[in-house]
């Protein structure tokens, strides 16, 4: 509504700056290629219109003014290839005569809400503070500092890992230190014949134990020992 509002009393304010930038377009169309592709879009392509009021605006234009014709222009006398309708109607001109100032007014008032939306939409998007949303901080720093703030709980994690890959491996060593084969011992398929040795292995025996028997510990060996 409020775009409604400040189109309709700036209406003839913005009607008067777009004649005469459209104006300048007009007397300078062979002169700047940029602005004879833009013309030409607006024409042929957006609002399918010629000159500003009529085609006869293009009589502004030294190649397309009838005086042109002295020296030999063979656009005298006429206007731009993107003023003429690619399939015109029977009976009818084959350029548009309808002005572009009038066309750019008509499609205005029948998008007038999509217009709005887009005006609204920018309006909002200058209220934002890019930094509010676009994270500048990059992922080393931000890394570092949440370290800083968990150093303790890492700290902990790391420390019982460790604690946990000491306890395994010293119980690798043990078995390896104190398994040893039993010479002389002949034990069934998949098991093997070991004998528990030194000081710290408990009672020493020669039985034939299973991988799944060891791995359940020595007190389980003990129990088998005691057993027979």
């Amino acid at each position: 509504m409020t775009t409604g509002i400040l189109g309709f009393i700036f209406k003839e304010s913005i009607k008067s700056q777009a004649t005469r930038g459209f104006q300048a377009f007009i007397i300078h169309y062979r002169e700047d290629p940029d602005q004879q592709n833009l013309i030409d879009w607006i024409q042929e392509d957006w609002l399918q219109c010629c000159g500003i009021e009529s085609p006869k605006d293009w009589d502004r234009n030294n190649y397309f003014n009838c005086s042109s014709q002295e020296v030999g222009s063979r656009e005298a006398c006429g206007v731009p290839f993107s003023c003429c309708k690619r399939k015109p109607n029977p009976g009818e001109r084959n350029i548009f005569e309808r002005g572009c100032l009038r066309a750019g007014e008509e499609w205005v008032e029948a998008n007038l809400v999509p217009v709005a939306g887009v005006a609204v939409g920018v309006a909002v998007l200058q209220q934002f503070d890019p930094a509010k949303i676009i994270n500048e901080k990059g992922c080393v720093q931000a890394g570092e500092e949440w370290m800083e703030r968990n150093l303790l709980i890492v700290a902990g994690i790391a420390v019982a890992t460790a604690f946990l890959q000491v306890r395994t491996l010293s119980g690798d060593i043990r078995d390896l230190l104190c398994a040893k084969p039993a010479s002389g011992h002949f034990c069934p398929e998949g098991k093997v014949a070991l004998t528990t040795t030194g000081p710290h292995c408990g009672l020493a025996d020669s039985r034939c134990l299973s991988a799944n028997e060891r791995r359940e510990g020595w007190q389980l060996h003990r129990k088998a020992v005691t057993a027979t």
